[in-house]
């Protein structure tokens, strides 16, 4: 009888986890499902293709003063979110072999999820699908998933030809180096082995990094090329404070990776950098470009609509393959049952923070 009830235990269903994706349901469906006793949405008006809808709200010069305050706040945001787990050495709760920092990370890991997923993915259709392209091909052929399933089998190829090139150099390393087979072999195989496998996983690590810091950058600019070219102080304000948001947890994901792959101080201000300025740098370009750019012109649509797709590819992959397999199914996660529940909690509400604010940004 023991045993039997000790197995009932043993398969219950992690209540944490369980409870924190029906918080999430109830949370989205508040925030996202209207009230049924509202009258019918009016039908969206035609599309102005090429040019920007001159309405009301159309307004430059106020425009203008807030993309100015979007560059700024954006930057900051962006550099307080990467900067943040950079930093977190020097707290000693969120050093990578603590707990917290696991439940952090996997919380950074389900923003990233939910990014490619639910902001840069439904880009890519509304871009691709949009009236102001013709039919054929473009409403008659899935591109957005066809590009983004090509776009994750590079990201899968990068990902093993980059691995594949640093063990060879390392091995190279090594074997120049002479004395290191023989220090192995005297100090015993089990512990050459636990080396090799630290130095696998750094490599591993620095890989993922750089890659993923790729995929942002390429949504970034193009949100931000987007935002700059507007001259709608309605469509801007919320956009400002949703975006915000967006690059200030997405930089925590990618600056919990910039920290496990271990770079030097250099190559952590470097891609620091690119990733917090990437976004100012394309409201930039969308304001100088203003006069002549239109994100409604088929031309714009096509490009903004093939990289938004590759982008989420990109994202999917990294963040399904390289961040949360990897993380759960690694042998931390593995042998800490109640580690891994509440790592599940923290991606559960990480993605579900992400999916709601898709309904501004």
């Amino acid at each position: 009888m023991a045993d039997a009830s000790t197995n009932r235990r043993r398969n219950r269903p992690p209540t944490a986890a369980a409870a924190a994706a029906l918080l999430l349901v109830v949370f989205l469906a508040l925030g996202l499902i209207p009230n049924a006793s509202a009258e019918p949405a009016p039908a969206p008006p035609a599309p102005a293709c090429g040019a920007e809808s001159r309405g009301g709200c159309h307004d430059r010069p106020e425009a203008l003063k807030l993309k100015v305050v979007a560059i700024a706040a954006i930057l900051a945001t962006s550099m307080i979110g990467v900067g943040a787990p950079l930093f977190s050495r020097e707290v000693p709760a969120l050093k990578p072999d603590r707990k917290l920092f696991v439940i952090i990370k996997a919380f950074a890991s389900g923003v990233i999820l939910a990014t490619g997923y639910m902001h840069v993915m439904p880009d890519s259709f509304d871009d691709l699908r949009s009236e102001c392209l013709p039919e054929v091909p473009w409403r008659k052929f899935p591109f957005t998933m066809f590009v983004a399933m090509l776009s994750a089998v590079i990201t899968l190829m990068v990902d093993s030809y980059a691995m594949a090139y640093y063990k060879k150099i390392n091995a190279k390393i090594s074997s120049s180096s002479g004395g290191g087979g023989a220090d192995a072999h005297l100090h015993g195989g089990a512990g050459a082995g636990a080396i090799e496998g630290e130095k696998e996983q750094l490599l591993r690590y620095r890989v993922v990094a750089q890659v993923l810091e790729l995929g942002i950058v390429v949504h970034s600019v193009v949100i931000g090329l987007s935002l700059g070219a507007s001259d709608n102080p309605c469509t801007i304000r919320p956009l400002i404070a949703a975006l915000c948001f967006h690059q200030m947890f997405e930089g925590m994901g990618l600056g919990g990776c910039i920290l496990q792959a271990e770079f030097g101080l250099k190559v952590k201000f470097i891609m620091a950098f690119f990733f917090s300025a990437t976004t100012p740098f394309g409201i930039a370009l969308g304001i100088g470009l203003s006069n002549v750019y239109s994100d409604s012109s088929p031309a714009a649509l096509i490009v903004e609509g093939l990289l938004n797709a590759s982008s989420a590819g990109l994202l999917n992959y990294m963040a399904l393959v390289d961040l949360l397999a990897a993380d759960f199914l690694g042998p931390r996660l593995q042998a800490d049952m109640k580690l891994q529940s509440w790592a599940y909690v923290a991606v559960l509400f990480g993605a579900g923070f992400m999916a709601l604010m898709a309904k501004w940004a």
